[in-house]
């Protein structure tokens, strides 16, 4: 059995959509899972739609959630070289042997010839508007000109594509690993351009000539691309690969939160969340389009949450590393039905990622956002730890632990109003005189000083604990108080308890 062999081949136009990476995903999986070989191929050949940086982008982006590339544009390979751009001359022979053997044709037409004929095919009310075996032969090309002529064009350097001829009346089948059986009949698809004027290939050429040339085995891709399937299923066949021609995998969609409709990036920018991996700038307009990654997300948990949207393991489980993935997948638990993309889910899976790391790894996220020296990172750690059951993304410590670093100027108002009364301030007053005897302050010595300051004056502890909190924190919730005050240390909490007593007034 020939080894498997997939390829991600995004085109370089803009940033790389997080559908994109799902893609990718799954391409790997089934490539490790089965010991093949994951290929990135940079399809360029729309000239006209490069742009400038998106190519090194997508490279960055399948590196940053963890997507080994075996052959591709960087780490070659034995079927170099793997941007399209530079493979020119190799698509040039197959569409000269497809022409040569009766499968393709050159067509002159201009822009304004082609648009005449769409314009009689509409107002003869025809919903097929389009350049296929029922209009060609009233067309300007080497199927209705004489020989003499067609070569007079070539020689001459007219401009022309070259067309495939597809076959009359005939149902075309292929066997998706999704899907299923999918037959479409050759009068619903119409003669592709393969070569475009400027001598470049389009995708439905190129891809068909790559993917045989690399022994591609298996083509994983998105729904979108389902109706161009039975074209390259003829290309197959017209260049004798039909033995070689891989498996096809179409995609789900991915949906709208509401799961109506394709998701888009209006969508995302309407809702607030984002939907590539990592911040992107438009070089045309300048847009900065927020990423995941700036986002506060893992990568691990990404891909936990990517590889769901389609896919599922028949199991309760949820939780998978990337080597689980590679364990548990196979594209036959692909679902054909669009997944709704809950960005609600991708949270809850970045918050179960965080709660599973060492507070060590997770002190490097607060760290990176402190000035440099402020925090030893033993302190880091244990702030960290108190605080990762509450947050979702990785720049929360930063916000949640910001009053370990600051004390705080303002005090929540509303807790002020309604638990800042005198037991509170006799409270707090014998406490803080307590806690300034104490060098090691620990959450234990903590709990039962207080616990022996509101026994000794008669006064519930529960009445004066939110008064506490917010002349530590400023705030009338928080992660466990007593924790905090063992971190801080008995110096910083007596100061700031004095600061409140003297600051907010006696009610």
């Amino acid at each position: 059995m020939q080894p498997v062999r997939v390829r991600f081949a995004p085109s370089p136009t803009g940033a790389l959509h997080i559908g994109g990476v799902r893609t990718a995903l799954y391409n790997y999986l089934l490539a490790k899972k089965t010991n093949g070989t994951m290929i990135l191929r940079i399809e360029d050949t729309d000239q006209t739609r490069f742009v400038p940086g998106a190519e090194e982008y997508i490279m960055k982006s399948l590196e940053w959630v963890g997507i080994k590339i075996d052959e591709g544009v960087v780490q070659g390979g034995p079927h170099a070289p793997y941007r399209q751009s530079e493979r020119k001359s190799i698509y040039k022979q197959y569409a000269q042997k497809l022409i040569d053997e009766g499968n393709a044709y050159y067509a002159f037409d201009t822009e304004e010839e082609l648009e005449a004929m769409r314009n009689r095919l509409k107002a003869t009310g025809s919903s097929n508007q389009q350049y296929s075996s029922i209009t060609r032969m009233m067309m300007n090309n080497s199927l209705t000109l004489p020989e003499a002529e067609v070569k007079r064009k070539l020689e001459s350097g007219d401009a022309y594509v070259i067309r495939l001829k597809v076959p009359d009346a005939e149902e075309i089948a292929l066997t998706d690993l999704i899907r299923g059986e999918v037959k479409v009949h050759s009068e619903q698809i119409d003669d592709k351009v393969l070569m475009k004027s400027d001598g470049m290939p389009t995708y439905h050429l190129a891809n068909v000539v790559d993917d045989y040339l690399m022994q591609i085995t298996h083509v994983i891709r998105g729904e979108e691309w389902l109706p161009s399937a039975p074209l390259h299923v003829l290309l197959y066949r017209f260049l004798g690969w039909e033995k070689q021609m891989p498996q096809f995998a179409h995609l789900p969609l991915l949906l709208k939160p509401d799961g109506n409709g394709k998701l888009s990036k209006r969508d995302a920018d309407k809702a607030g969340f984002p939907l590539f991996p990592y911040n992107w700038v438009d070089p045309t307009s300048g847009e900065l389009s927020k990423g995941f990654q700036e986002s506060g997300y893992l990568p691990d948990a990404l891909i936990n949450f990517l590889a769901f949207l389609g896919w599922n393991p028949g199991t309760e489980q949820e939780i998978f590393s990337m080597a689980e993935l590679v364990s548990a997948f196979t594209v036959e638990r692909i679902g054909k039905a669009g997944a709704r993309f809950d960005i609600l889910k991708a949270q809850w899976f970045n918050q179960q990622y965080l709660k599973a790391k060492s507070n060590d790894e997770l002190a490097e996220f607060l760290l990176a956002s402190l000035p440099a020296g402020s925090c030893t990172k033993e302190k880091a750690a244990k702030i960290c730890g108190m605080l990762k059951e509450r947050v979702t993304f990785t720049h929360d410590f930063a916000t949640q632990a910001k009053f370990f670093f600051e004390a705080p100027a303002e005090y929540d108002q509303q807790v002020v109003s309604k638990k800042w009364n005198n037991d509170a301030v006799t409270v707090l007053t014998a406490y803080s005189q307590a806690l300034a005897s104490i060098q090691e302050l620990t959450a234990e010595a903590a709990k039962t000083t207080l616990e022996n300051v509101t026994t000794t004056l008669g006064i519930g502890s529960g009445k004066i604990m939110q008064a506490l909190r917010v002349s530590i924190t400023g705030a009338g919730s928080g992660p466990d108080l007593m924790i905090a005050m063992e971190i801080l240390g008995s110096t910083e909490v007596v100061s700031r308890i004095n600061r409140a007593l003297s600051t907010l007034k006696k009610v």
